[in-house]
C-alpha cells in the first residue's frame, strides 16, 4: 500500500511540473494586471520549438533555449496587444491559442512531413532522469529509502527546476523591490505611475517572465515527459494552470498546492483505469479521464470561497495627461 502511494506521488510530481510552471507564469502576468488566457498557446508553442530544435541540433538544452524564445515572443505579442494598444486581454489570449494550435501543425507538416509531429528524440535530445547521490544505496532502507530513491530521485532536471521556481517566485514577488512594484501595478497602476515608475515597462517585464516559464513548461512536455512533439500535446494544461492560479488565490505556495492536487487527481485517474472496485465493477475509462476536470470544477465552485484577483487585472491603463 505504501509503495503504491509513493508511485502515485511520484507520478504526481511529473504530471504537476508543467502545471506549476504555467501557473507561476500566470501569477506574474496577472499580478501585473495582464490576464493571460494564452498560457495554453505559449506552452504549445514552446513544446513545438523545443522538439523541433532538439531534433535538428541534437541537444535538449538548445531545444529549451528555442522554447523560451518562442514563448517569450508570443508573450510579447500579447503584451503589445494589451499593454501598448490596450486591447482586450481575453481576445488576444484566445487568438494566440488558436493561431499556435494551427501553426505548430502546419510547420510540423512542412518541416518534418510527419503529420504535424516532430521526429522521435533520443540521447542528448531529451532531458533524462537524474539519480540523486546514494539513491541506489538507500533503496532498501524501509520507508526513508523508498521515499528518497523513488519519490525524490529519478526525475529530470526540469522537474527540480519547476519546484525550485516556487520559493524563487515567492522571494521575487514578496521580498524584492520588483515584486512590490509588480503587486502595486496590478492593484493601482495610477499610483505607480504617479511615483514615476513606468507601468508599461513593469508589465512588459512581467509578461516576459511569463513567457520564459511557459517555455520551460512546453520544453518539459516535448523533451522530457515525452520524446517529441505531438499535435495539441498541451491538452488543456494552460487552462488547468489558470484554474490552479485562481484556486491558489494568486499566491505561490497555495498555487503549488493546487497544482499538486490537480496532478494527484490525474495520477490517481491513470492508476484506476482497469481497476475493478468491489460492488461497482470496472469503472469506464471515460469516467476516470474526466475525474480530474470534474473535481477541478467542483473545487473551484464550492471550496475555495471568493477568489478576488488584483484589482486592476484586465483593465487597460491610460496615462493621464498633466
Amino acid at each position: 500500500m505504501f509503495e503504491t502511494l509513493i508511485l502515485i506521488l511520484d507520478a504526481t510530481m511529473r504530471v504537476s511540473t508543467p502545471l506549476i510552471l504555467a501557473a507561476l507564469a500566470g501569477l506574474f502576468s496577472e499580478r501585473s494586471g495582464i490576464v493571460d488566457i494564452g498560457l495554453e498557446g505559449k506552452i504549445l508553442g514552446g513544446a513545438f520549438a523545443a522538439a523541433a530544435a532538439a531534433s535538428v541540433f541534437g541537444s535538449a538544452w538548445v531545444g529549451l533555449a528555442f522554447a523560451m524564445l518562442a514563448s517569450i515572443g508570443l508573450a510579447l505579442i500579447h503584451g503589445f496587444a494589451c499593454i501598448t494598444h490596450r486591447g482586450d486581454h481575453i481576445v488576444s489570449g484566445v487568438a494566440i491559442n488558436t493561431i499556435v494550435a494551427g501553426l505548430t501543425v502546419t510547420l510540423g507538416l512542412d518541416w518534418f512531413g510527419m503529420g504535424g509531429q516532430t521526429p522521435t528524440l533520443s540521447g542528448d535530445g531529451r532531458f533524462l532522469s537524474i539519480t540523486l547521490p546514494f539513491a541506489n544505496t538507500l533503496a532498501d532502507v524501509p520507508i526513508i529509502g523508498l521515499v528518497y530513491s523513488e519519490l525524490l530521485s529519478g526525475h529530470n532536471i526540469l522537474v527540480y527546476i519547476a519546484f525550485a521556481c516556487v520559493p524563487v517566485t515567492y522571494w521575487a514577488v514578496y521580498k524584492t523591490r520588483f515584486g512590490l512594484r509588480l503587486r502595486a501595478v496590478g492593484e493601482n497602476p495610477h499610483a505607480v505611475d504617479t511615483a514615476g515608475i513606468s507601468v508599461a515597462f513593469l508589465r512588459y517585464r512581467a509578461v516576459i517572465i511569463c513567457g520564459l516559464l511557459c517555455g520551460l513548461a512546453g520544453a518539459y512536455l516535448s523533451t522530457a515527459h515525452n520524446a517529441g512533439f505531438l499535435r495539441d500535446m498541451s491538452a488543456g494544461k494552460g487552462y488547468i494552470a489558470l484554474a490552479a492560479l485562481i484556486f491558489g488565490k494568486w499566491k505561490p505556495v497555495p498555487v503549488l498546492l493546487a497544482c499538486l492536487l490537480f496532478g494527484f487527481l490525474d495520477a490517481v485517474a491513470v492508476r484506476m483505469q482497469g481497476v475493478s472496485i468491489p460492488g461497482i465493477g470496472e469503472i469506464p475509462v471515460q469516467a476516470i479521464e474526466v475525474l480530474p476536470y470534474l473535481l477541478t470544477v467542483l473545487l473551484l465552485a464550492g471550496f475555495i470561497g471568493k477568489a478576488v484577483g488584483p484589482k486592476a487585472v484586465g483593465r487597460p491603463y491610460v496615462k493621464e495627461r498633466a
